[in-house]
C-alpha cells in the first residue's frame, strides 16, 4: 500500500518539496512538447524523408513512456478516496476527462494493429498538460471563469438565442432576394447561411456576396447588426468579470481572526489602541 500511494503522488501534480514529483511533473512536459514538435515537422516530407526513422523510435519510446503513466495512474488510484473500491473505483478514474486524453494519447499507437488508422490523432498529446499545468497553478483562474459563466448564464443563453434568430432571418431574406438572381450560388436557406455566418462574424469570405441591390443594402444592414450582436456577449462577460474581481477583493477585506469586515483595510484590528494616560486617569 506505501508504494502504491507513492506511486500515486509521483505521478499526480507535485506537492510542496516533492522533488521526485515535481521532476516527473516537468520531464512528461517535456515530453510532451517535444512529441507535439515531432507531429508537426513530422508532416514535412523533406524532415520525414531524412529522419524518419528518428521520429519513428522517439513516437515508440514516446508511447512506451505514456502507456507506463497511464497504466501507473489506473493501478494506484484507489489510494485516493475518490477512487476507492478495486474495479468499479479504477472505473471511475477512467472515465474521468483527463483520464480518456491520457488514453487518446496513446490509443492512436494501437489502433494501427487493429486495422485502424488516427495516428493523425497524436496531437491530442498537447491536452495533456492540462493534468500538469492547470490544476493548482491556475485554479483560482479558472474558477472565477466558472462563476463569470453560471453568474452570466441567463444573459449568455438570451444573446444566443438571439443570434440564431438573427441567423435564420438574414439567411431567409438574402435567400429570396438574391436566388432569382444566382440560384447557384443562394441556392438554398441552408446554403445562405454560410454567408450569414460570415457576414455576421465578419465582413463575408467573398464566395458568396449579393448583387442585387436589395441584397447589398440587406447584407449592409445585417453586417452593422452583427457587430452589435456580437459585442453584447464580450460585453456581458466582461462585465461579469468585473464584477467577481470586486467580490473577491471585498471578501479579503475581512478581520483573519474573527472574519468581520474591516471597515479600515489599513488598520489592523489587534493592535491594541493606544489611551492617553492623563485623559484614562481623569
Amino acid at each position: 500500500m506505501g508504494i502504491r500511494r507513492r506511486v500515486w503522488e509521483v505521478v499526480e501534480v507535485a506537492g510542496d518539496g516533492d522533488r521526485v514529483s515535481r521532476a516527473f511533473d516537468v520531464s512528461i512536459l517535456s515530453l510532451i512538447f517535444l512529441n507535439v514538435l515531432a507531429v508537426v515537422f513530422g508532416s514535412v516530407e523533406s524532415i520525414h524523408a531524412r529522419w524518419g526513422a528518428v521520429l519513428d523510435g522517439f513516437e515508440v519510446f514516446s508511447v512506451a513512456v505514456f502507456t507506463a503513466e497511464y497504466v501507473a495512474r489506473l493501478w494506484s488510484c484507489t489510494v485516493d478516496s475518490r477512487f476507492e473500491g478495486g474495479i468499479r473505483g479504477r472505473l471511475h478514474f477512467a472515465l474521468k476527462p483527463l483520464s480518456l486524453i491520457d488514453l487518446a494519447a496513446v490509443a492512436p499507437f494501437y489502433l494501427p494493429f487493429v486495422g485502424v488508422d488516427l495516428r493523425s490523432l497524436r496531437a491530442l498529446r498537447l491536452l495533456r498538460l492540462a493534468r500538469v499545468a492547470k490544476v493548482g497553478r491556475y485554479y483560482s483562474s479558472l474558477a472565477l471563469i466558472k462563476r463569470v459563466f453560471r453568474a452570466k448564464k441567463e444573459e449568455l443563453v438570451l444573446t444566443t438565442v438571439l443570434m440564431g434568430l438573427l441567423l435564420i432571418i438574414s439567411s431567409s431574406l438574402l435567400y429570396y432576394v438574391e436566388n432569382p438572381a444566382q440560384p447557384e450560388v443562394f441556392s438554398s436557406i441552408p446554403a445562405t447561411m454560410w454567408w450569414a455566418i460570415a457576414t455576421l462574424t465578419t465582413v463575408g469570405y467573398g464566395d458568396m456576396y449579393p448583387v442585387t441591390v436589395l441584397g447589398k443594402v440587406l447584407a449592409g444592414s445585417i453586417a452593422v447588426l452583427g457587430i452589435g450582436m456580437f459585442a453584447l456577449p464580450t460585453g456581458i462577460i466582461g462585465a461579469g468579470f468585473v464584477e467577481e474581481i470586486q467580490k473577491s477583493k471585498q471578501s479579503c477585506e475581512r478581520c483573519p481572526h474573527c472574519g468581520r469586515e474591516l471597515t479600515n483595510p489599513g488598520v489592523n484590528p489587534t493592535t491594541p489602541r493606544q489611551v492617553d494616560s492623563g485623559r484614562d486617569r481623569a
